[in-house]
């Protein structure tokens, strides 16, 4: 039941004077404030000022979990999700920001796990803040696949068998969400948002659907864990990723969370060796040659001209599903042998990683690709 412009009106006066008083006698809200006040944004109904005080007082003071679970609410209520026609789906949510240090290498998971068997979707945007970086949807584009399918027709990708893998875009899955780009834009700084549309879900299994997406910062971990339970992911992979990516570290110990049949999450110490990586890299360097940008109007982010870092991170992507060894190629096989073991496709990291290799070596993923 959507909320008149007068109740709206209403509640995002009290709202506003209750979240952004300060430090110290700010007052959390109901998640059905939450909700409410997140459909009311997405539906235009709350100007645009109000909007941005709301998300960033939010921020300033700390979202709650109901805070959370009611802004997701807000946002899963217009999503176009559809139910794709494969038991299992598996839901990959990398940085809906993209990367400004390193060559992305998590684009190509989905069509390498499809070819293990899996039924993966990956979902992101074009650019967004606050890094501005190189996305999914710019290096499968690159790549060649498609990054402009409805959430019907990527769904139907999944039971191809040519395919077994789709990306949709944030524009196709929840265009009122997209729509906000500029005024978040306009905030700078990260808010609710940027936390919580990565378990927008648009995509389901008929049975089950398993989320796994990555972090940075200690206090991520719980709150994604509570989300992906209260959204209804059956599993989650929680992996501490070079840039808050799903890709760990090649060269140092790392770390991830994991949760089954919506059980509390444990913590599992993890390092490279283990799958048999050997790298002086943390991840896939950016080319040298790269031409440097710089975004107008903003004097701190100087980072890589995207549409170059893109081609650049396609070709060695392609490569890497091809079998050409190098860090994009053990970036695919040490998160793909994560996913592997925690989907229980192999017992162990290691036999995990040989499935893998043998996959990327056989040189076939490369053909789910366009």
């Amino acid at each position: 039941m959507h909320a008149t412009d007068t109740e709206i009106h209403q509640l995002m006066r009290s709202i506003i004077q209750r979240i952004a008083t300060g430090p110290e006698l700010s007052k959390d809200i109901s998640r059905e404030e939450a909700y409410g006040a997140m459909v009311g944004i997405l539906e235009k109904k709350v100007d645009p000022v109000q909007a941005a005080i709301f998300l960033i007082a939010l921020r300033m003071k700390r979202e709650a979990p109901d805070e959370y679970k009611g802004v997701l609410d807000g946002i899963r209520a217009l999503v176009d999700g559809v139910t794709a026609g494969v038991d299992e789906v598996l839901d990959i949510a990398d940085p809906y920001d993209g990367y400004n240090r390193t060559l992305p290498a998590a684009p190509f998971l989905p069509p390498l796990l499809a070819e293990c068997g899996l039924h993966p979707v990956s979902h992101g945007l074009d650019t967004v803040g606050p890094k501005y970086g190189i996305t999914h949807r710019h290096v499968l584009q690159a790549a060649g696949a498609k990054v402009d399918l409805s959430t019907s027709e990527a769904a139907a990708r999944l039971t191809d068998p040519d395919t077994g893998w789709a990306y949709v875009d944030q524009a196709s899955y929840c265009k009122p969400l997209h729509d906000l780009i500029p005024l978040r834009t306009q905030i700078i700084k990260r808010q609710v948002i940027t936390t919580v549309e990565v378990l927008s879900k648009p995509i389901t299994g008929r049975k089950h659907t398993h989320f796994v997406t990555g972090y940075v910062h200690k206090p991520y971990p719980p709150i994604y864990a509570m989300l992906a339970r209260h959204v209804g992911f059956e599993s989650a992979l929680l992996i501490r990723g070079v840039e808050g990516s799903i890709i760990p570290s090649l060269r140092q110990e790392g770390k991830y969370f994991s949760y089954h049949d919506m059980g509390e999450e444990i913590e599992v110490e993890i390092d490279p060796g283990m799958v048999g990586i050997e790298q002086t890299v943390r991840s896939v360097p950016l080319p040298e040659e790269l031409p440097k940008a710089k975004r107008p109007g903003d004097e701190i982010a100087i980072a890589v001209d995207i549409r170059d870092a893109a081609i650049a991170a396609a070709e060695a992507g392609m490569d890497a599903l091809a079998g050409k060894r190098g860090p994009t190629y053990d970036s695919l096989v040490y998160t793909g042998a994560l996913i592997l073991k925690h989907m229980g496709k192999a017992s162990n990291l290691k036999d995990a990683a040989d499935q893998v290799r043998a996959v990327l070596d056989s040189g076939k993923a490369a053909n789910r690709v366009k």
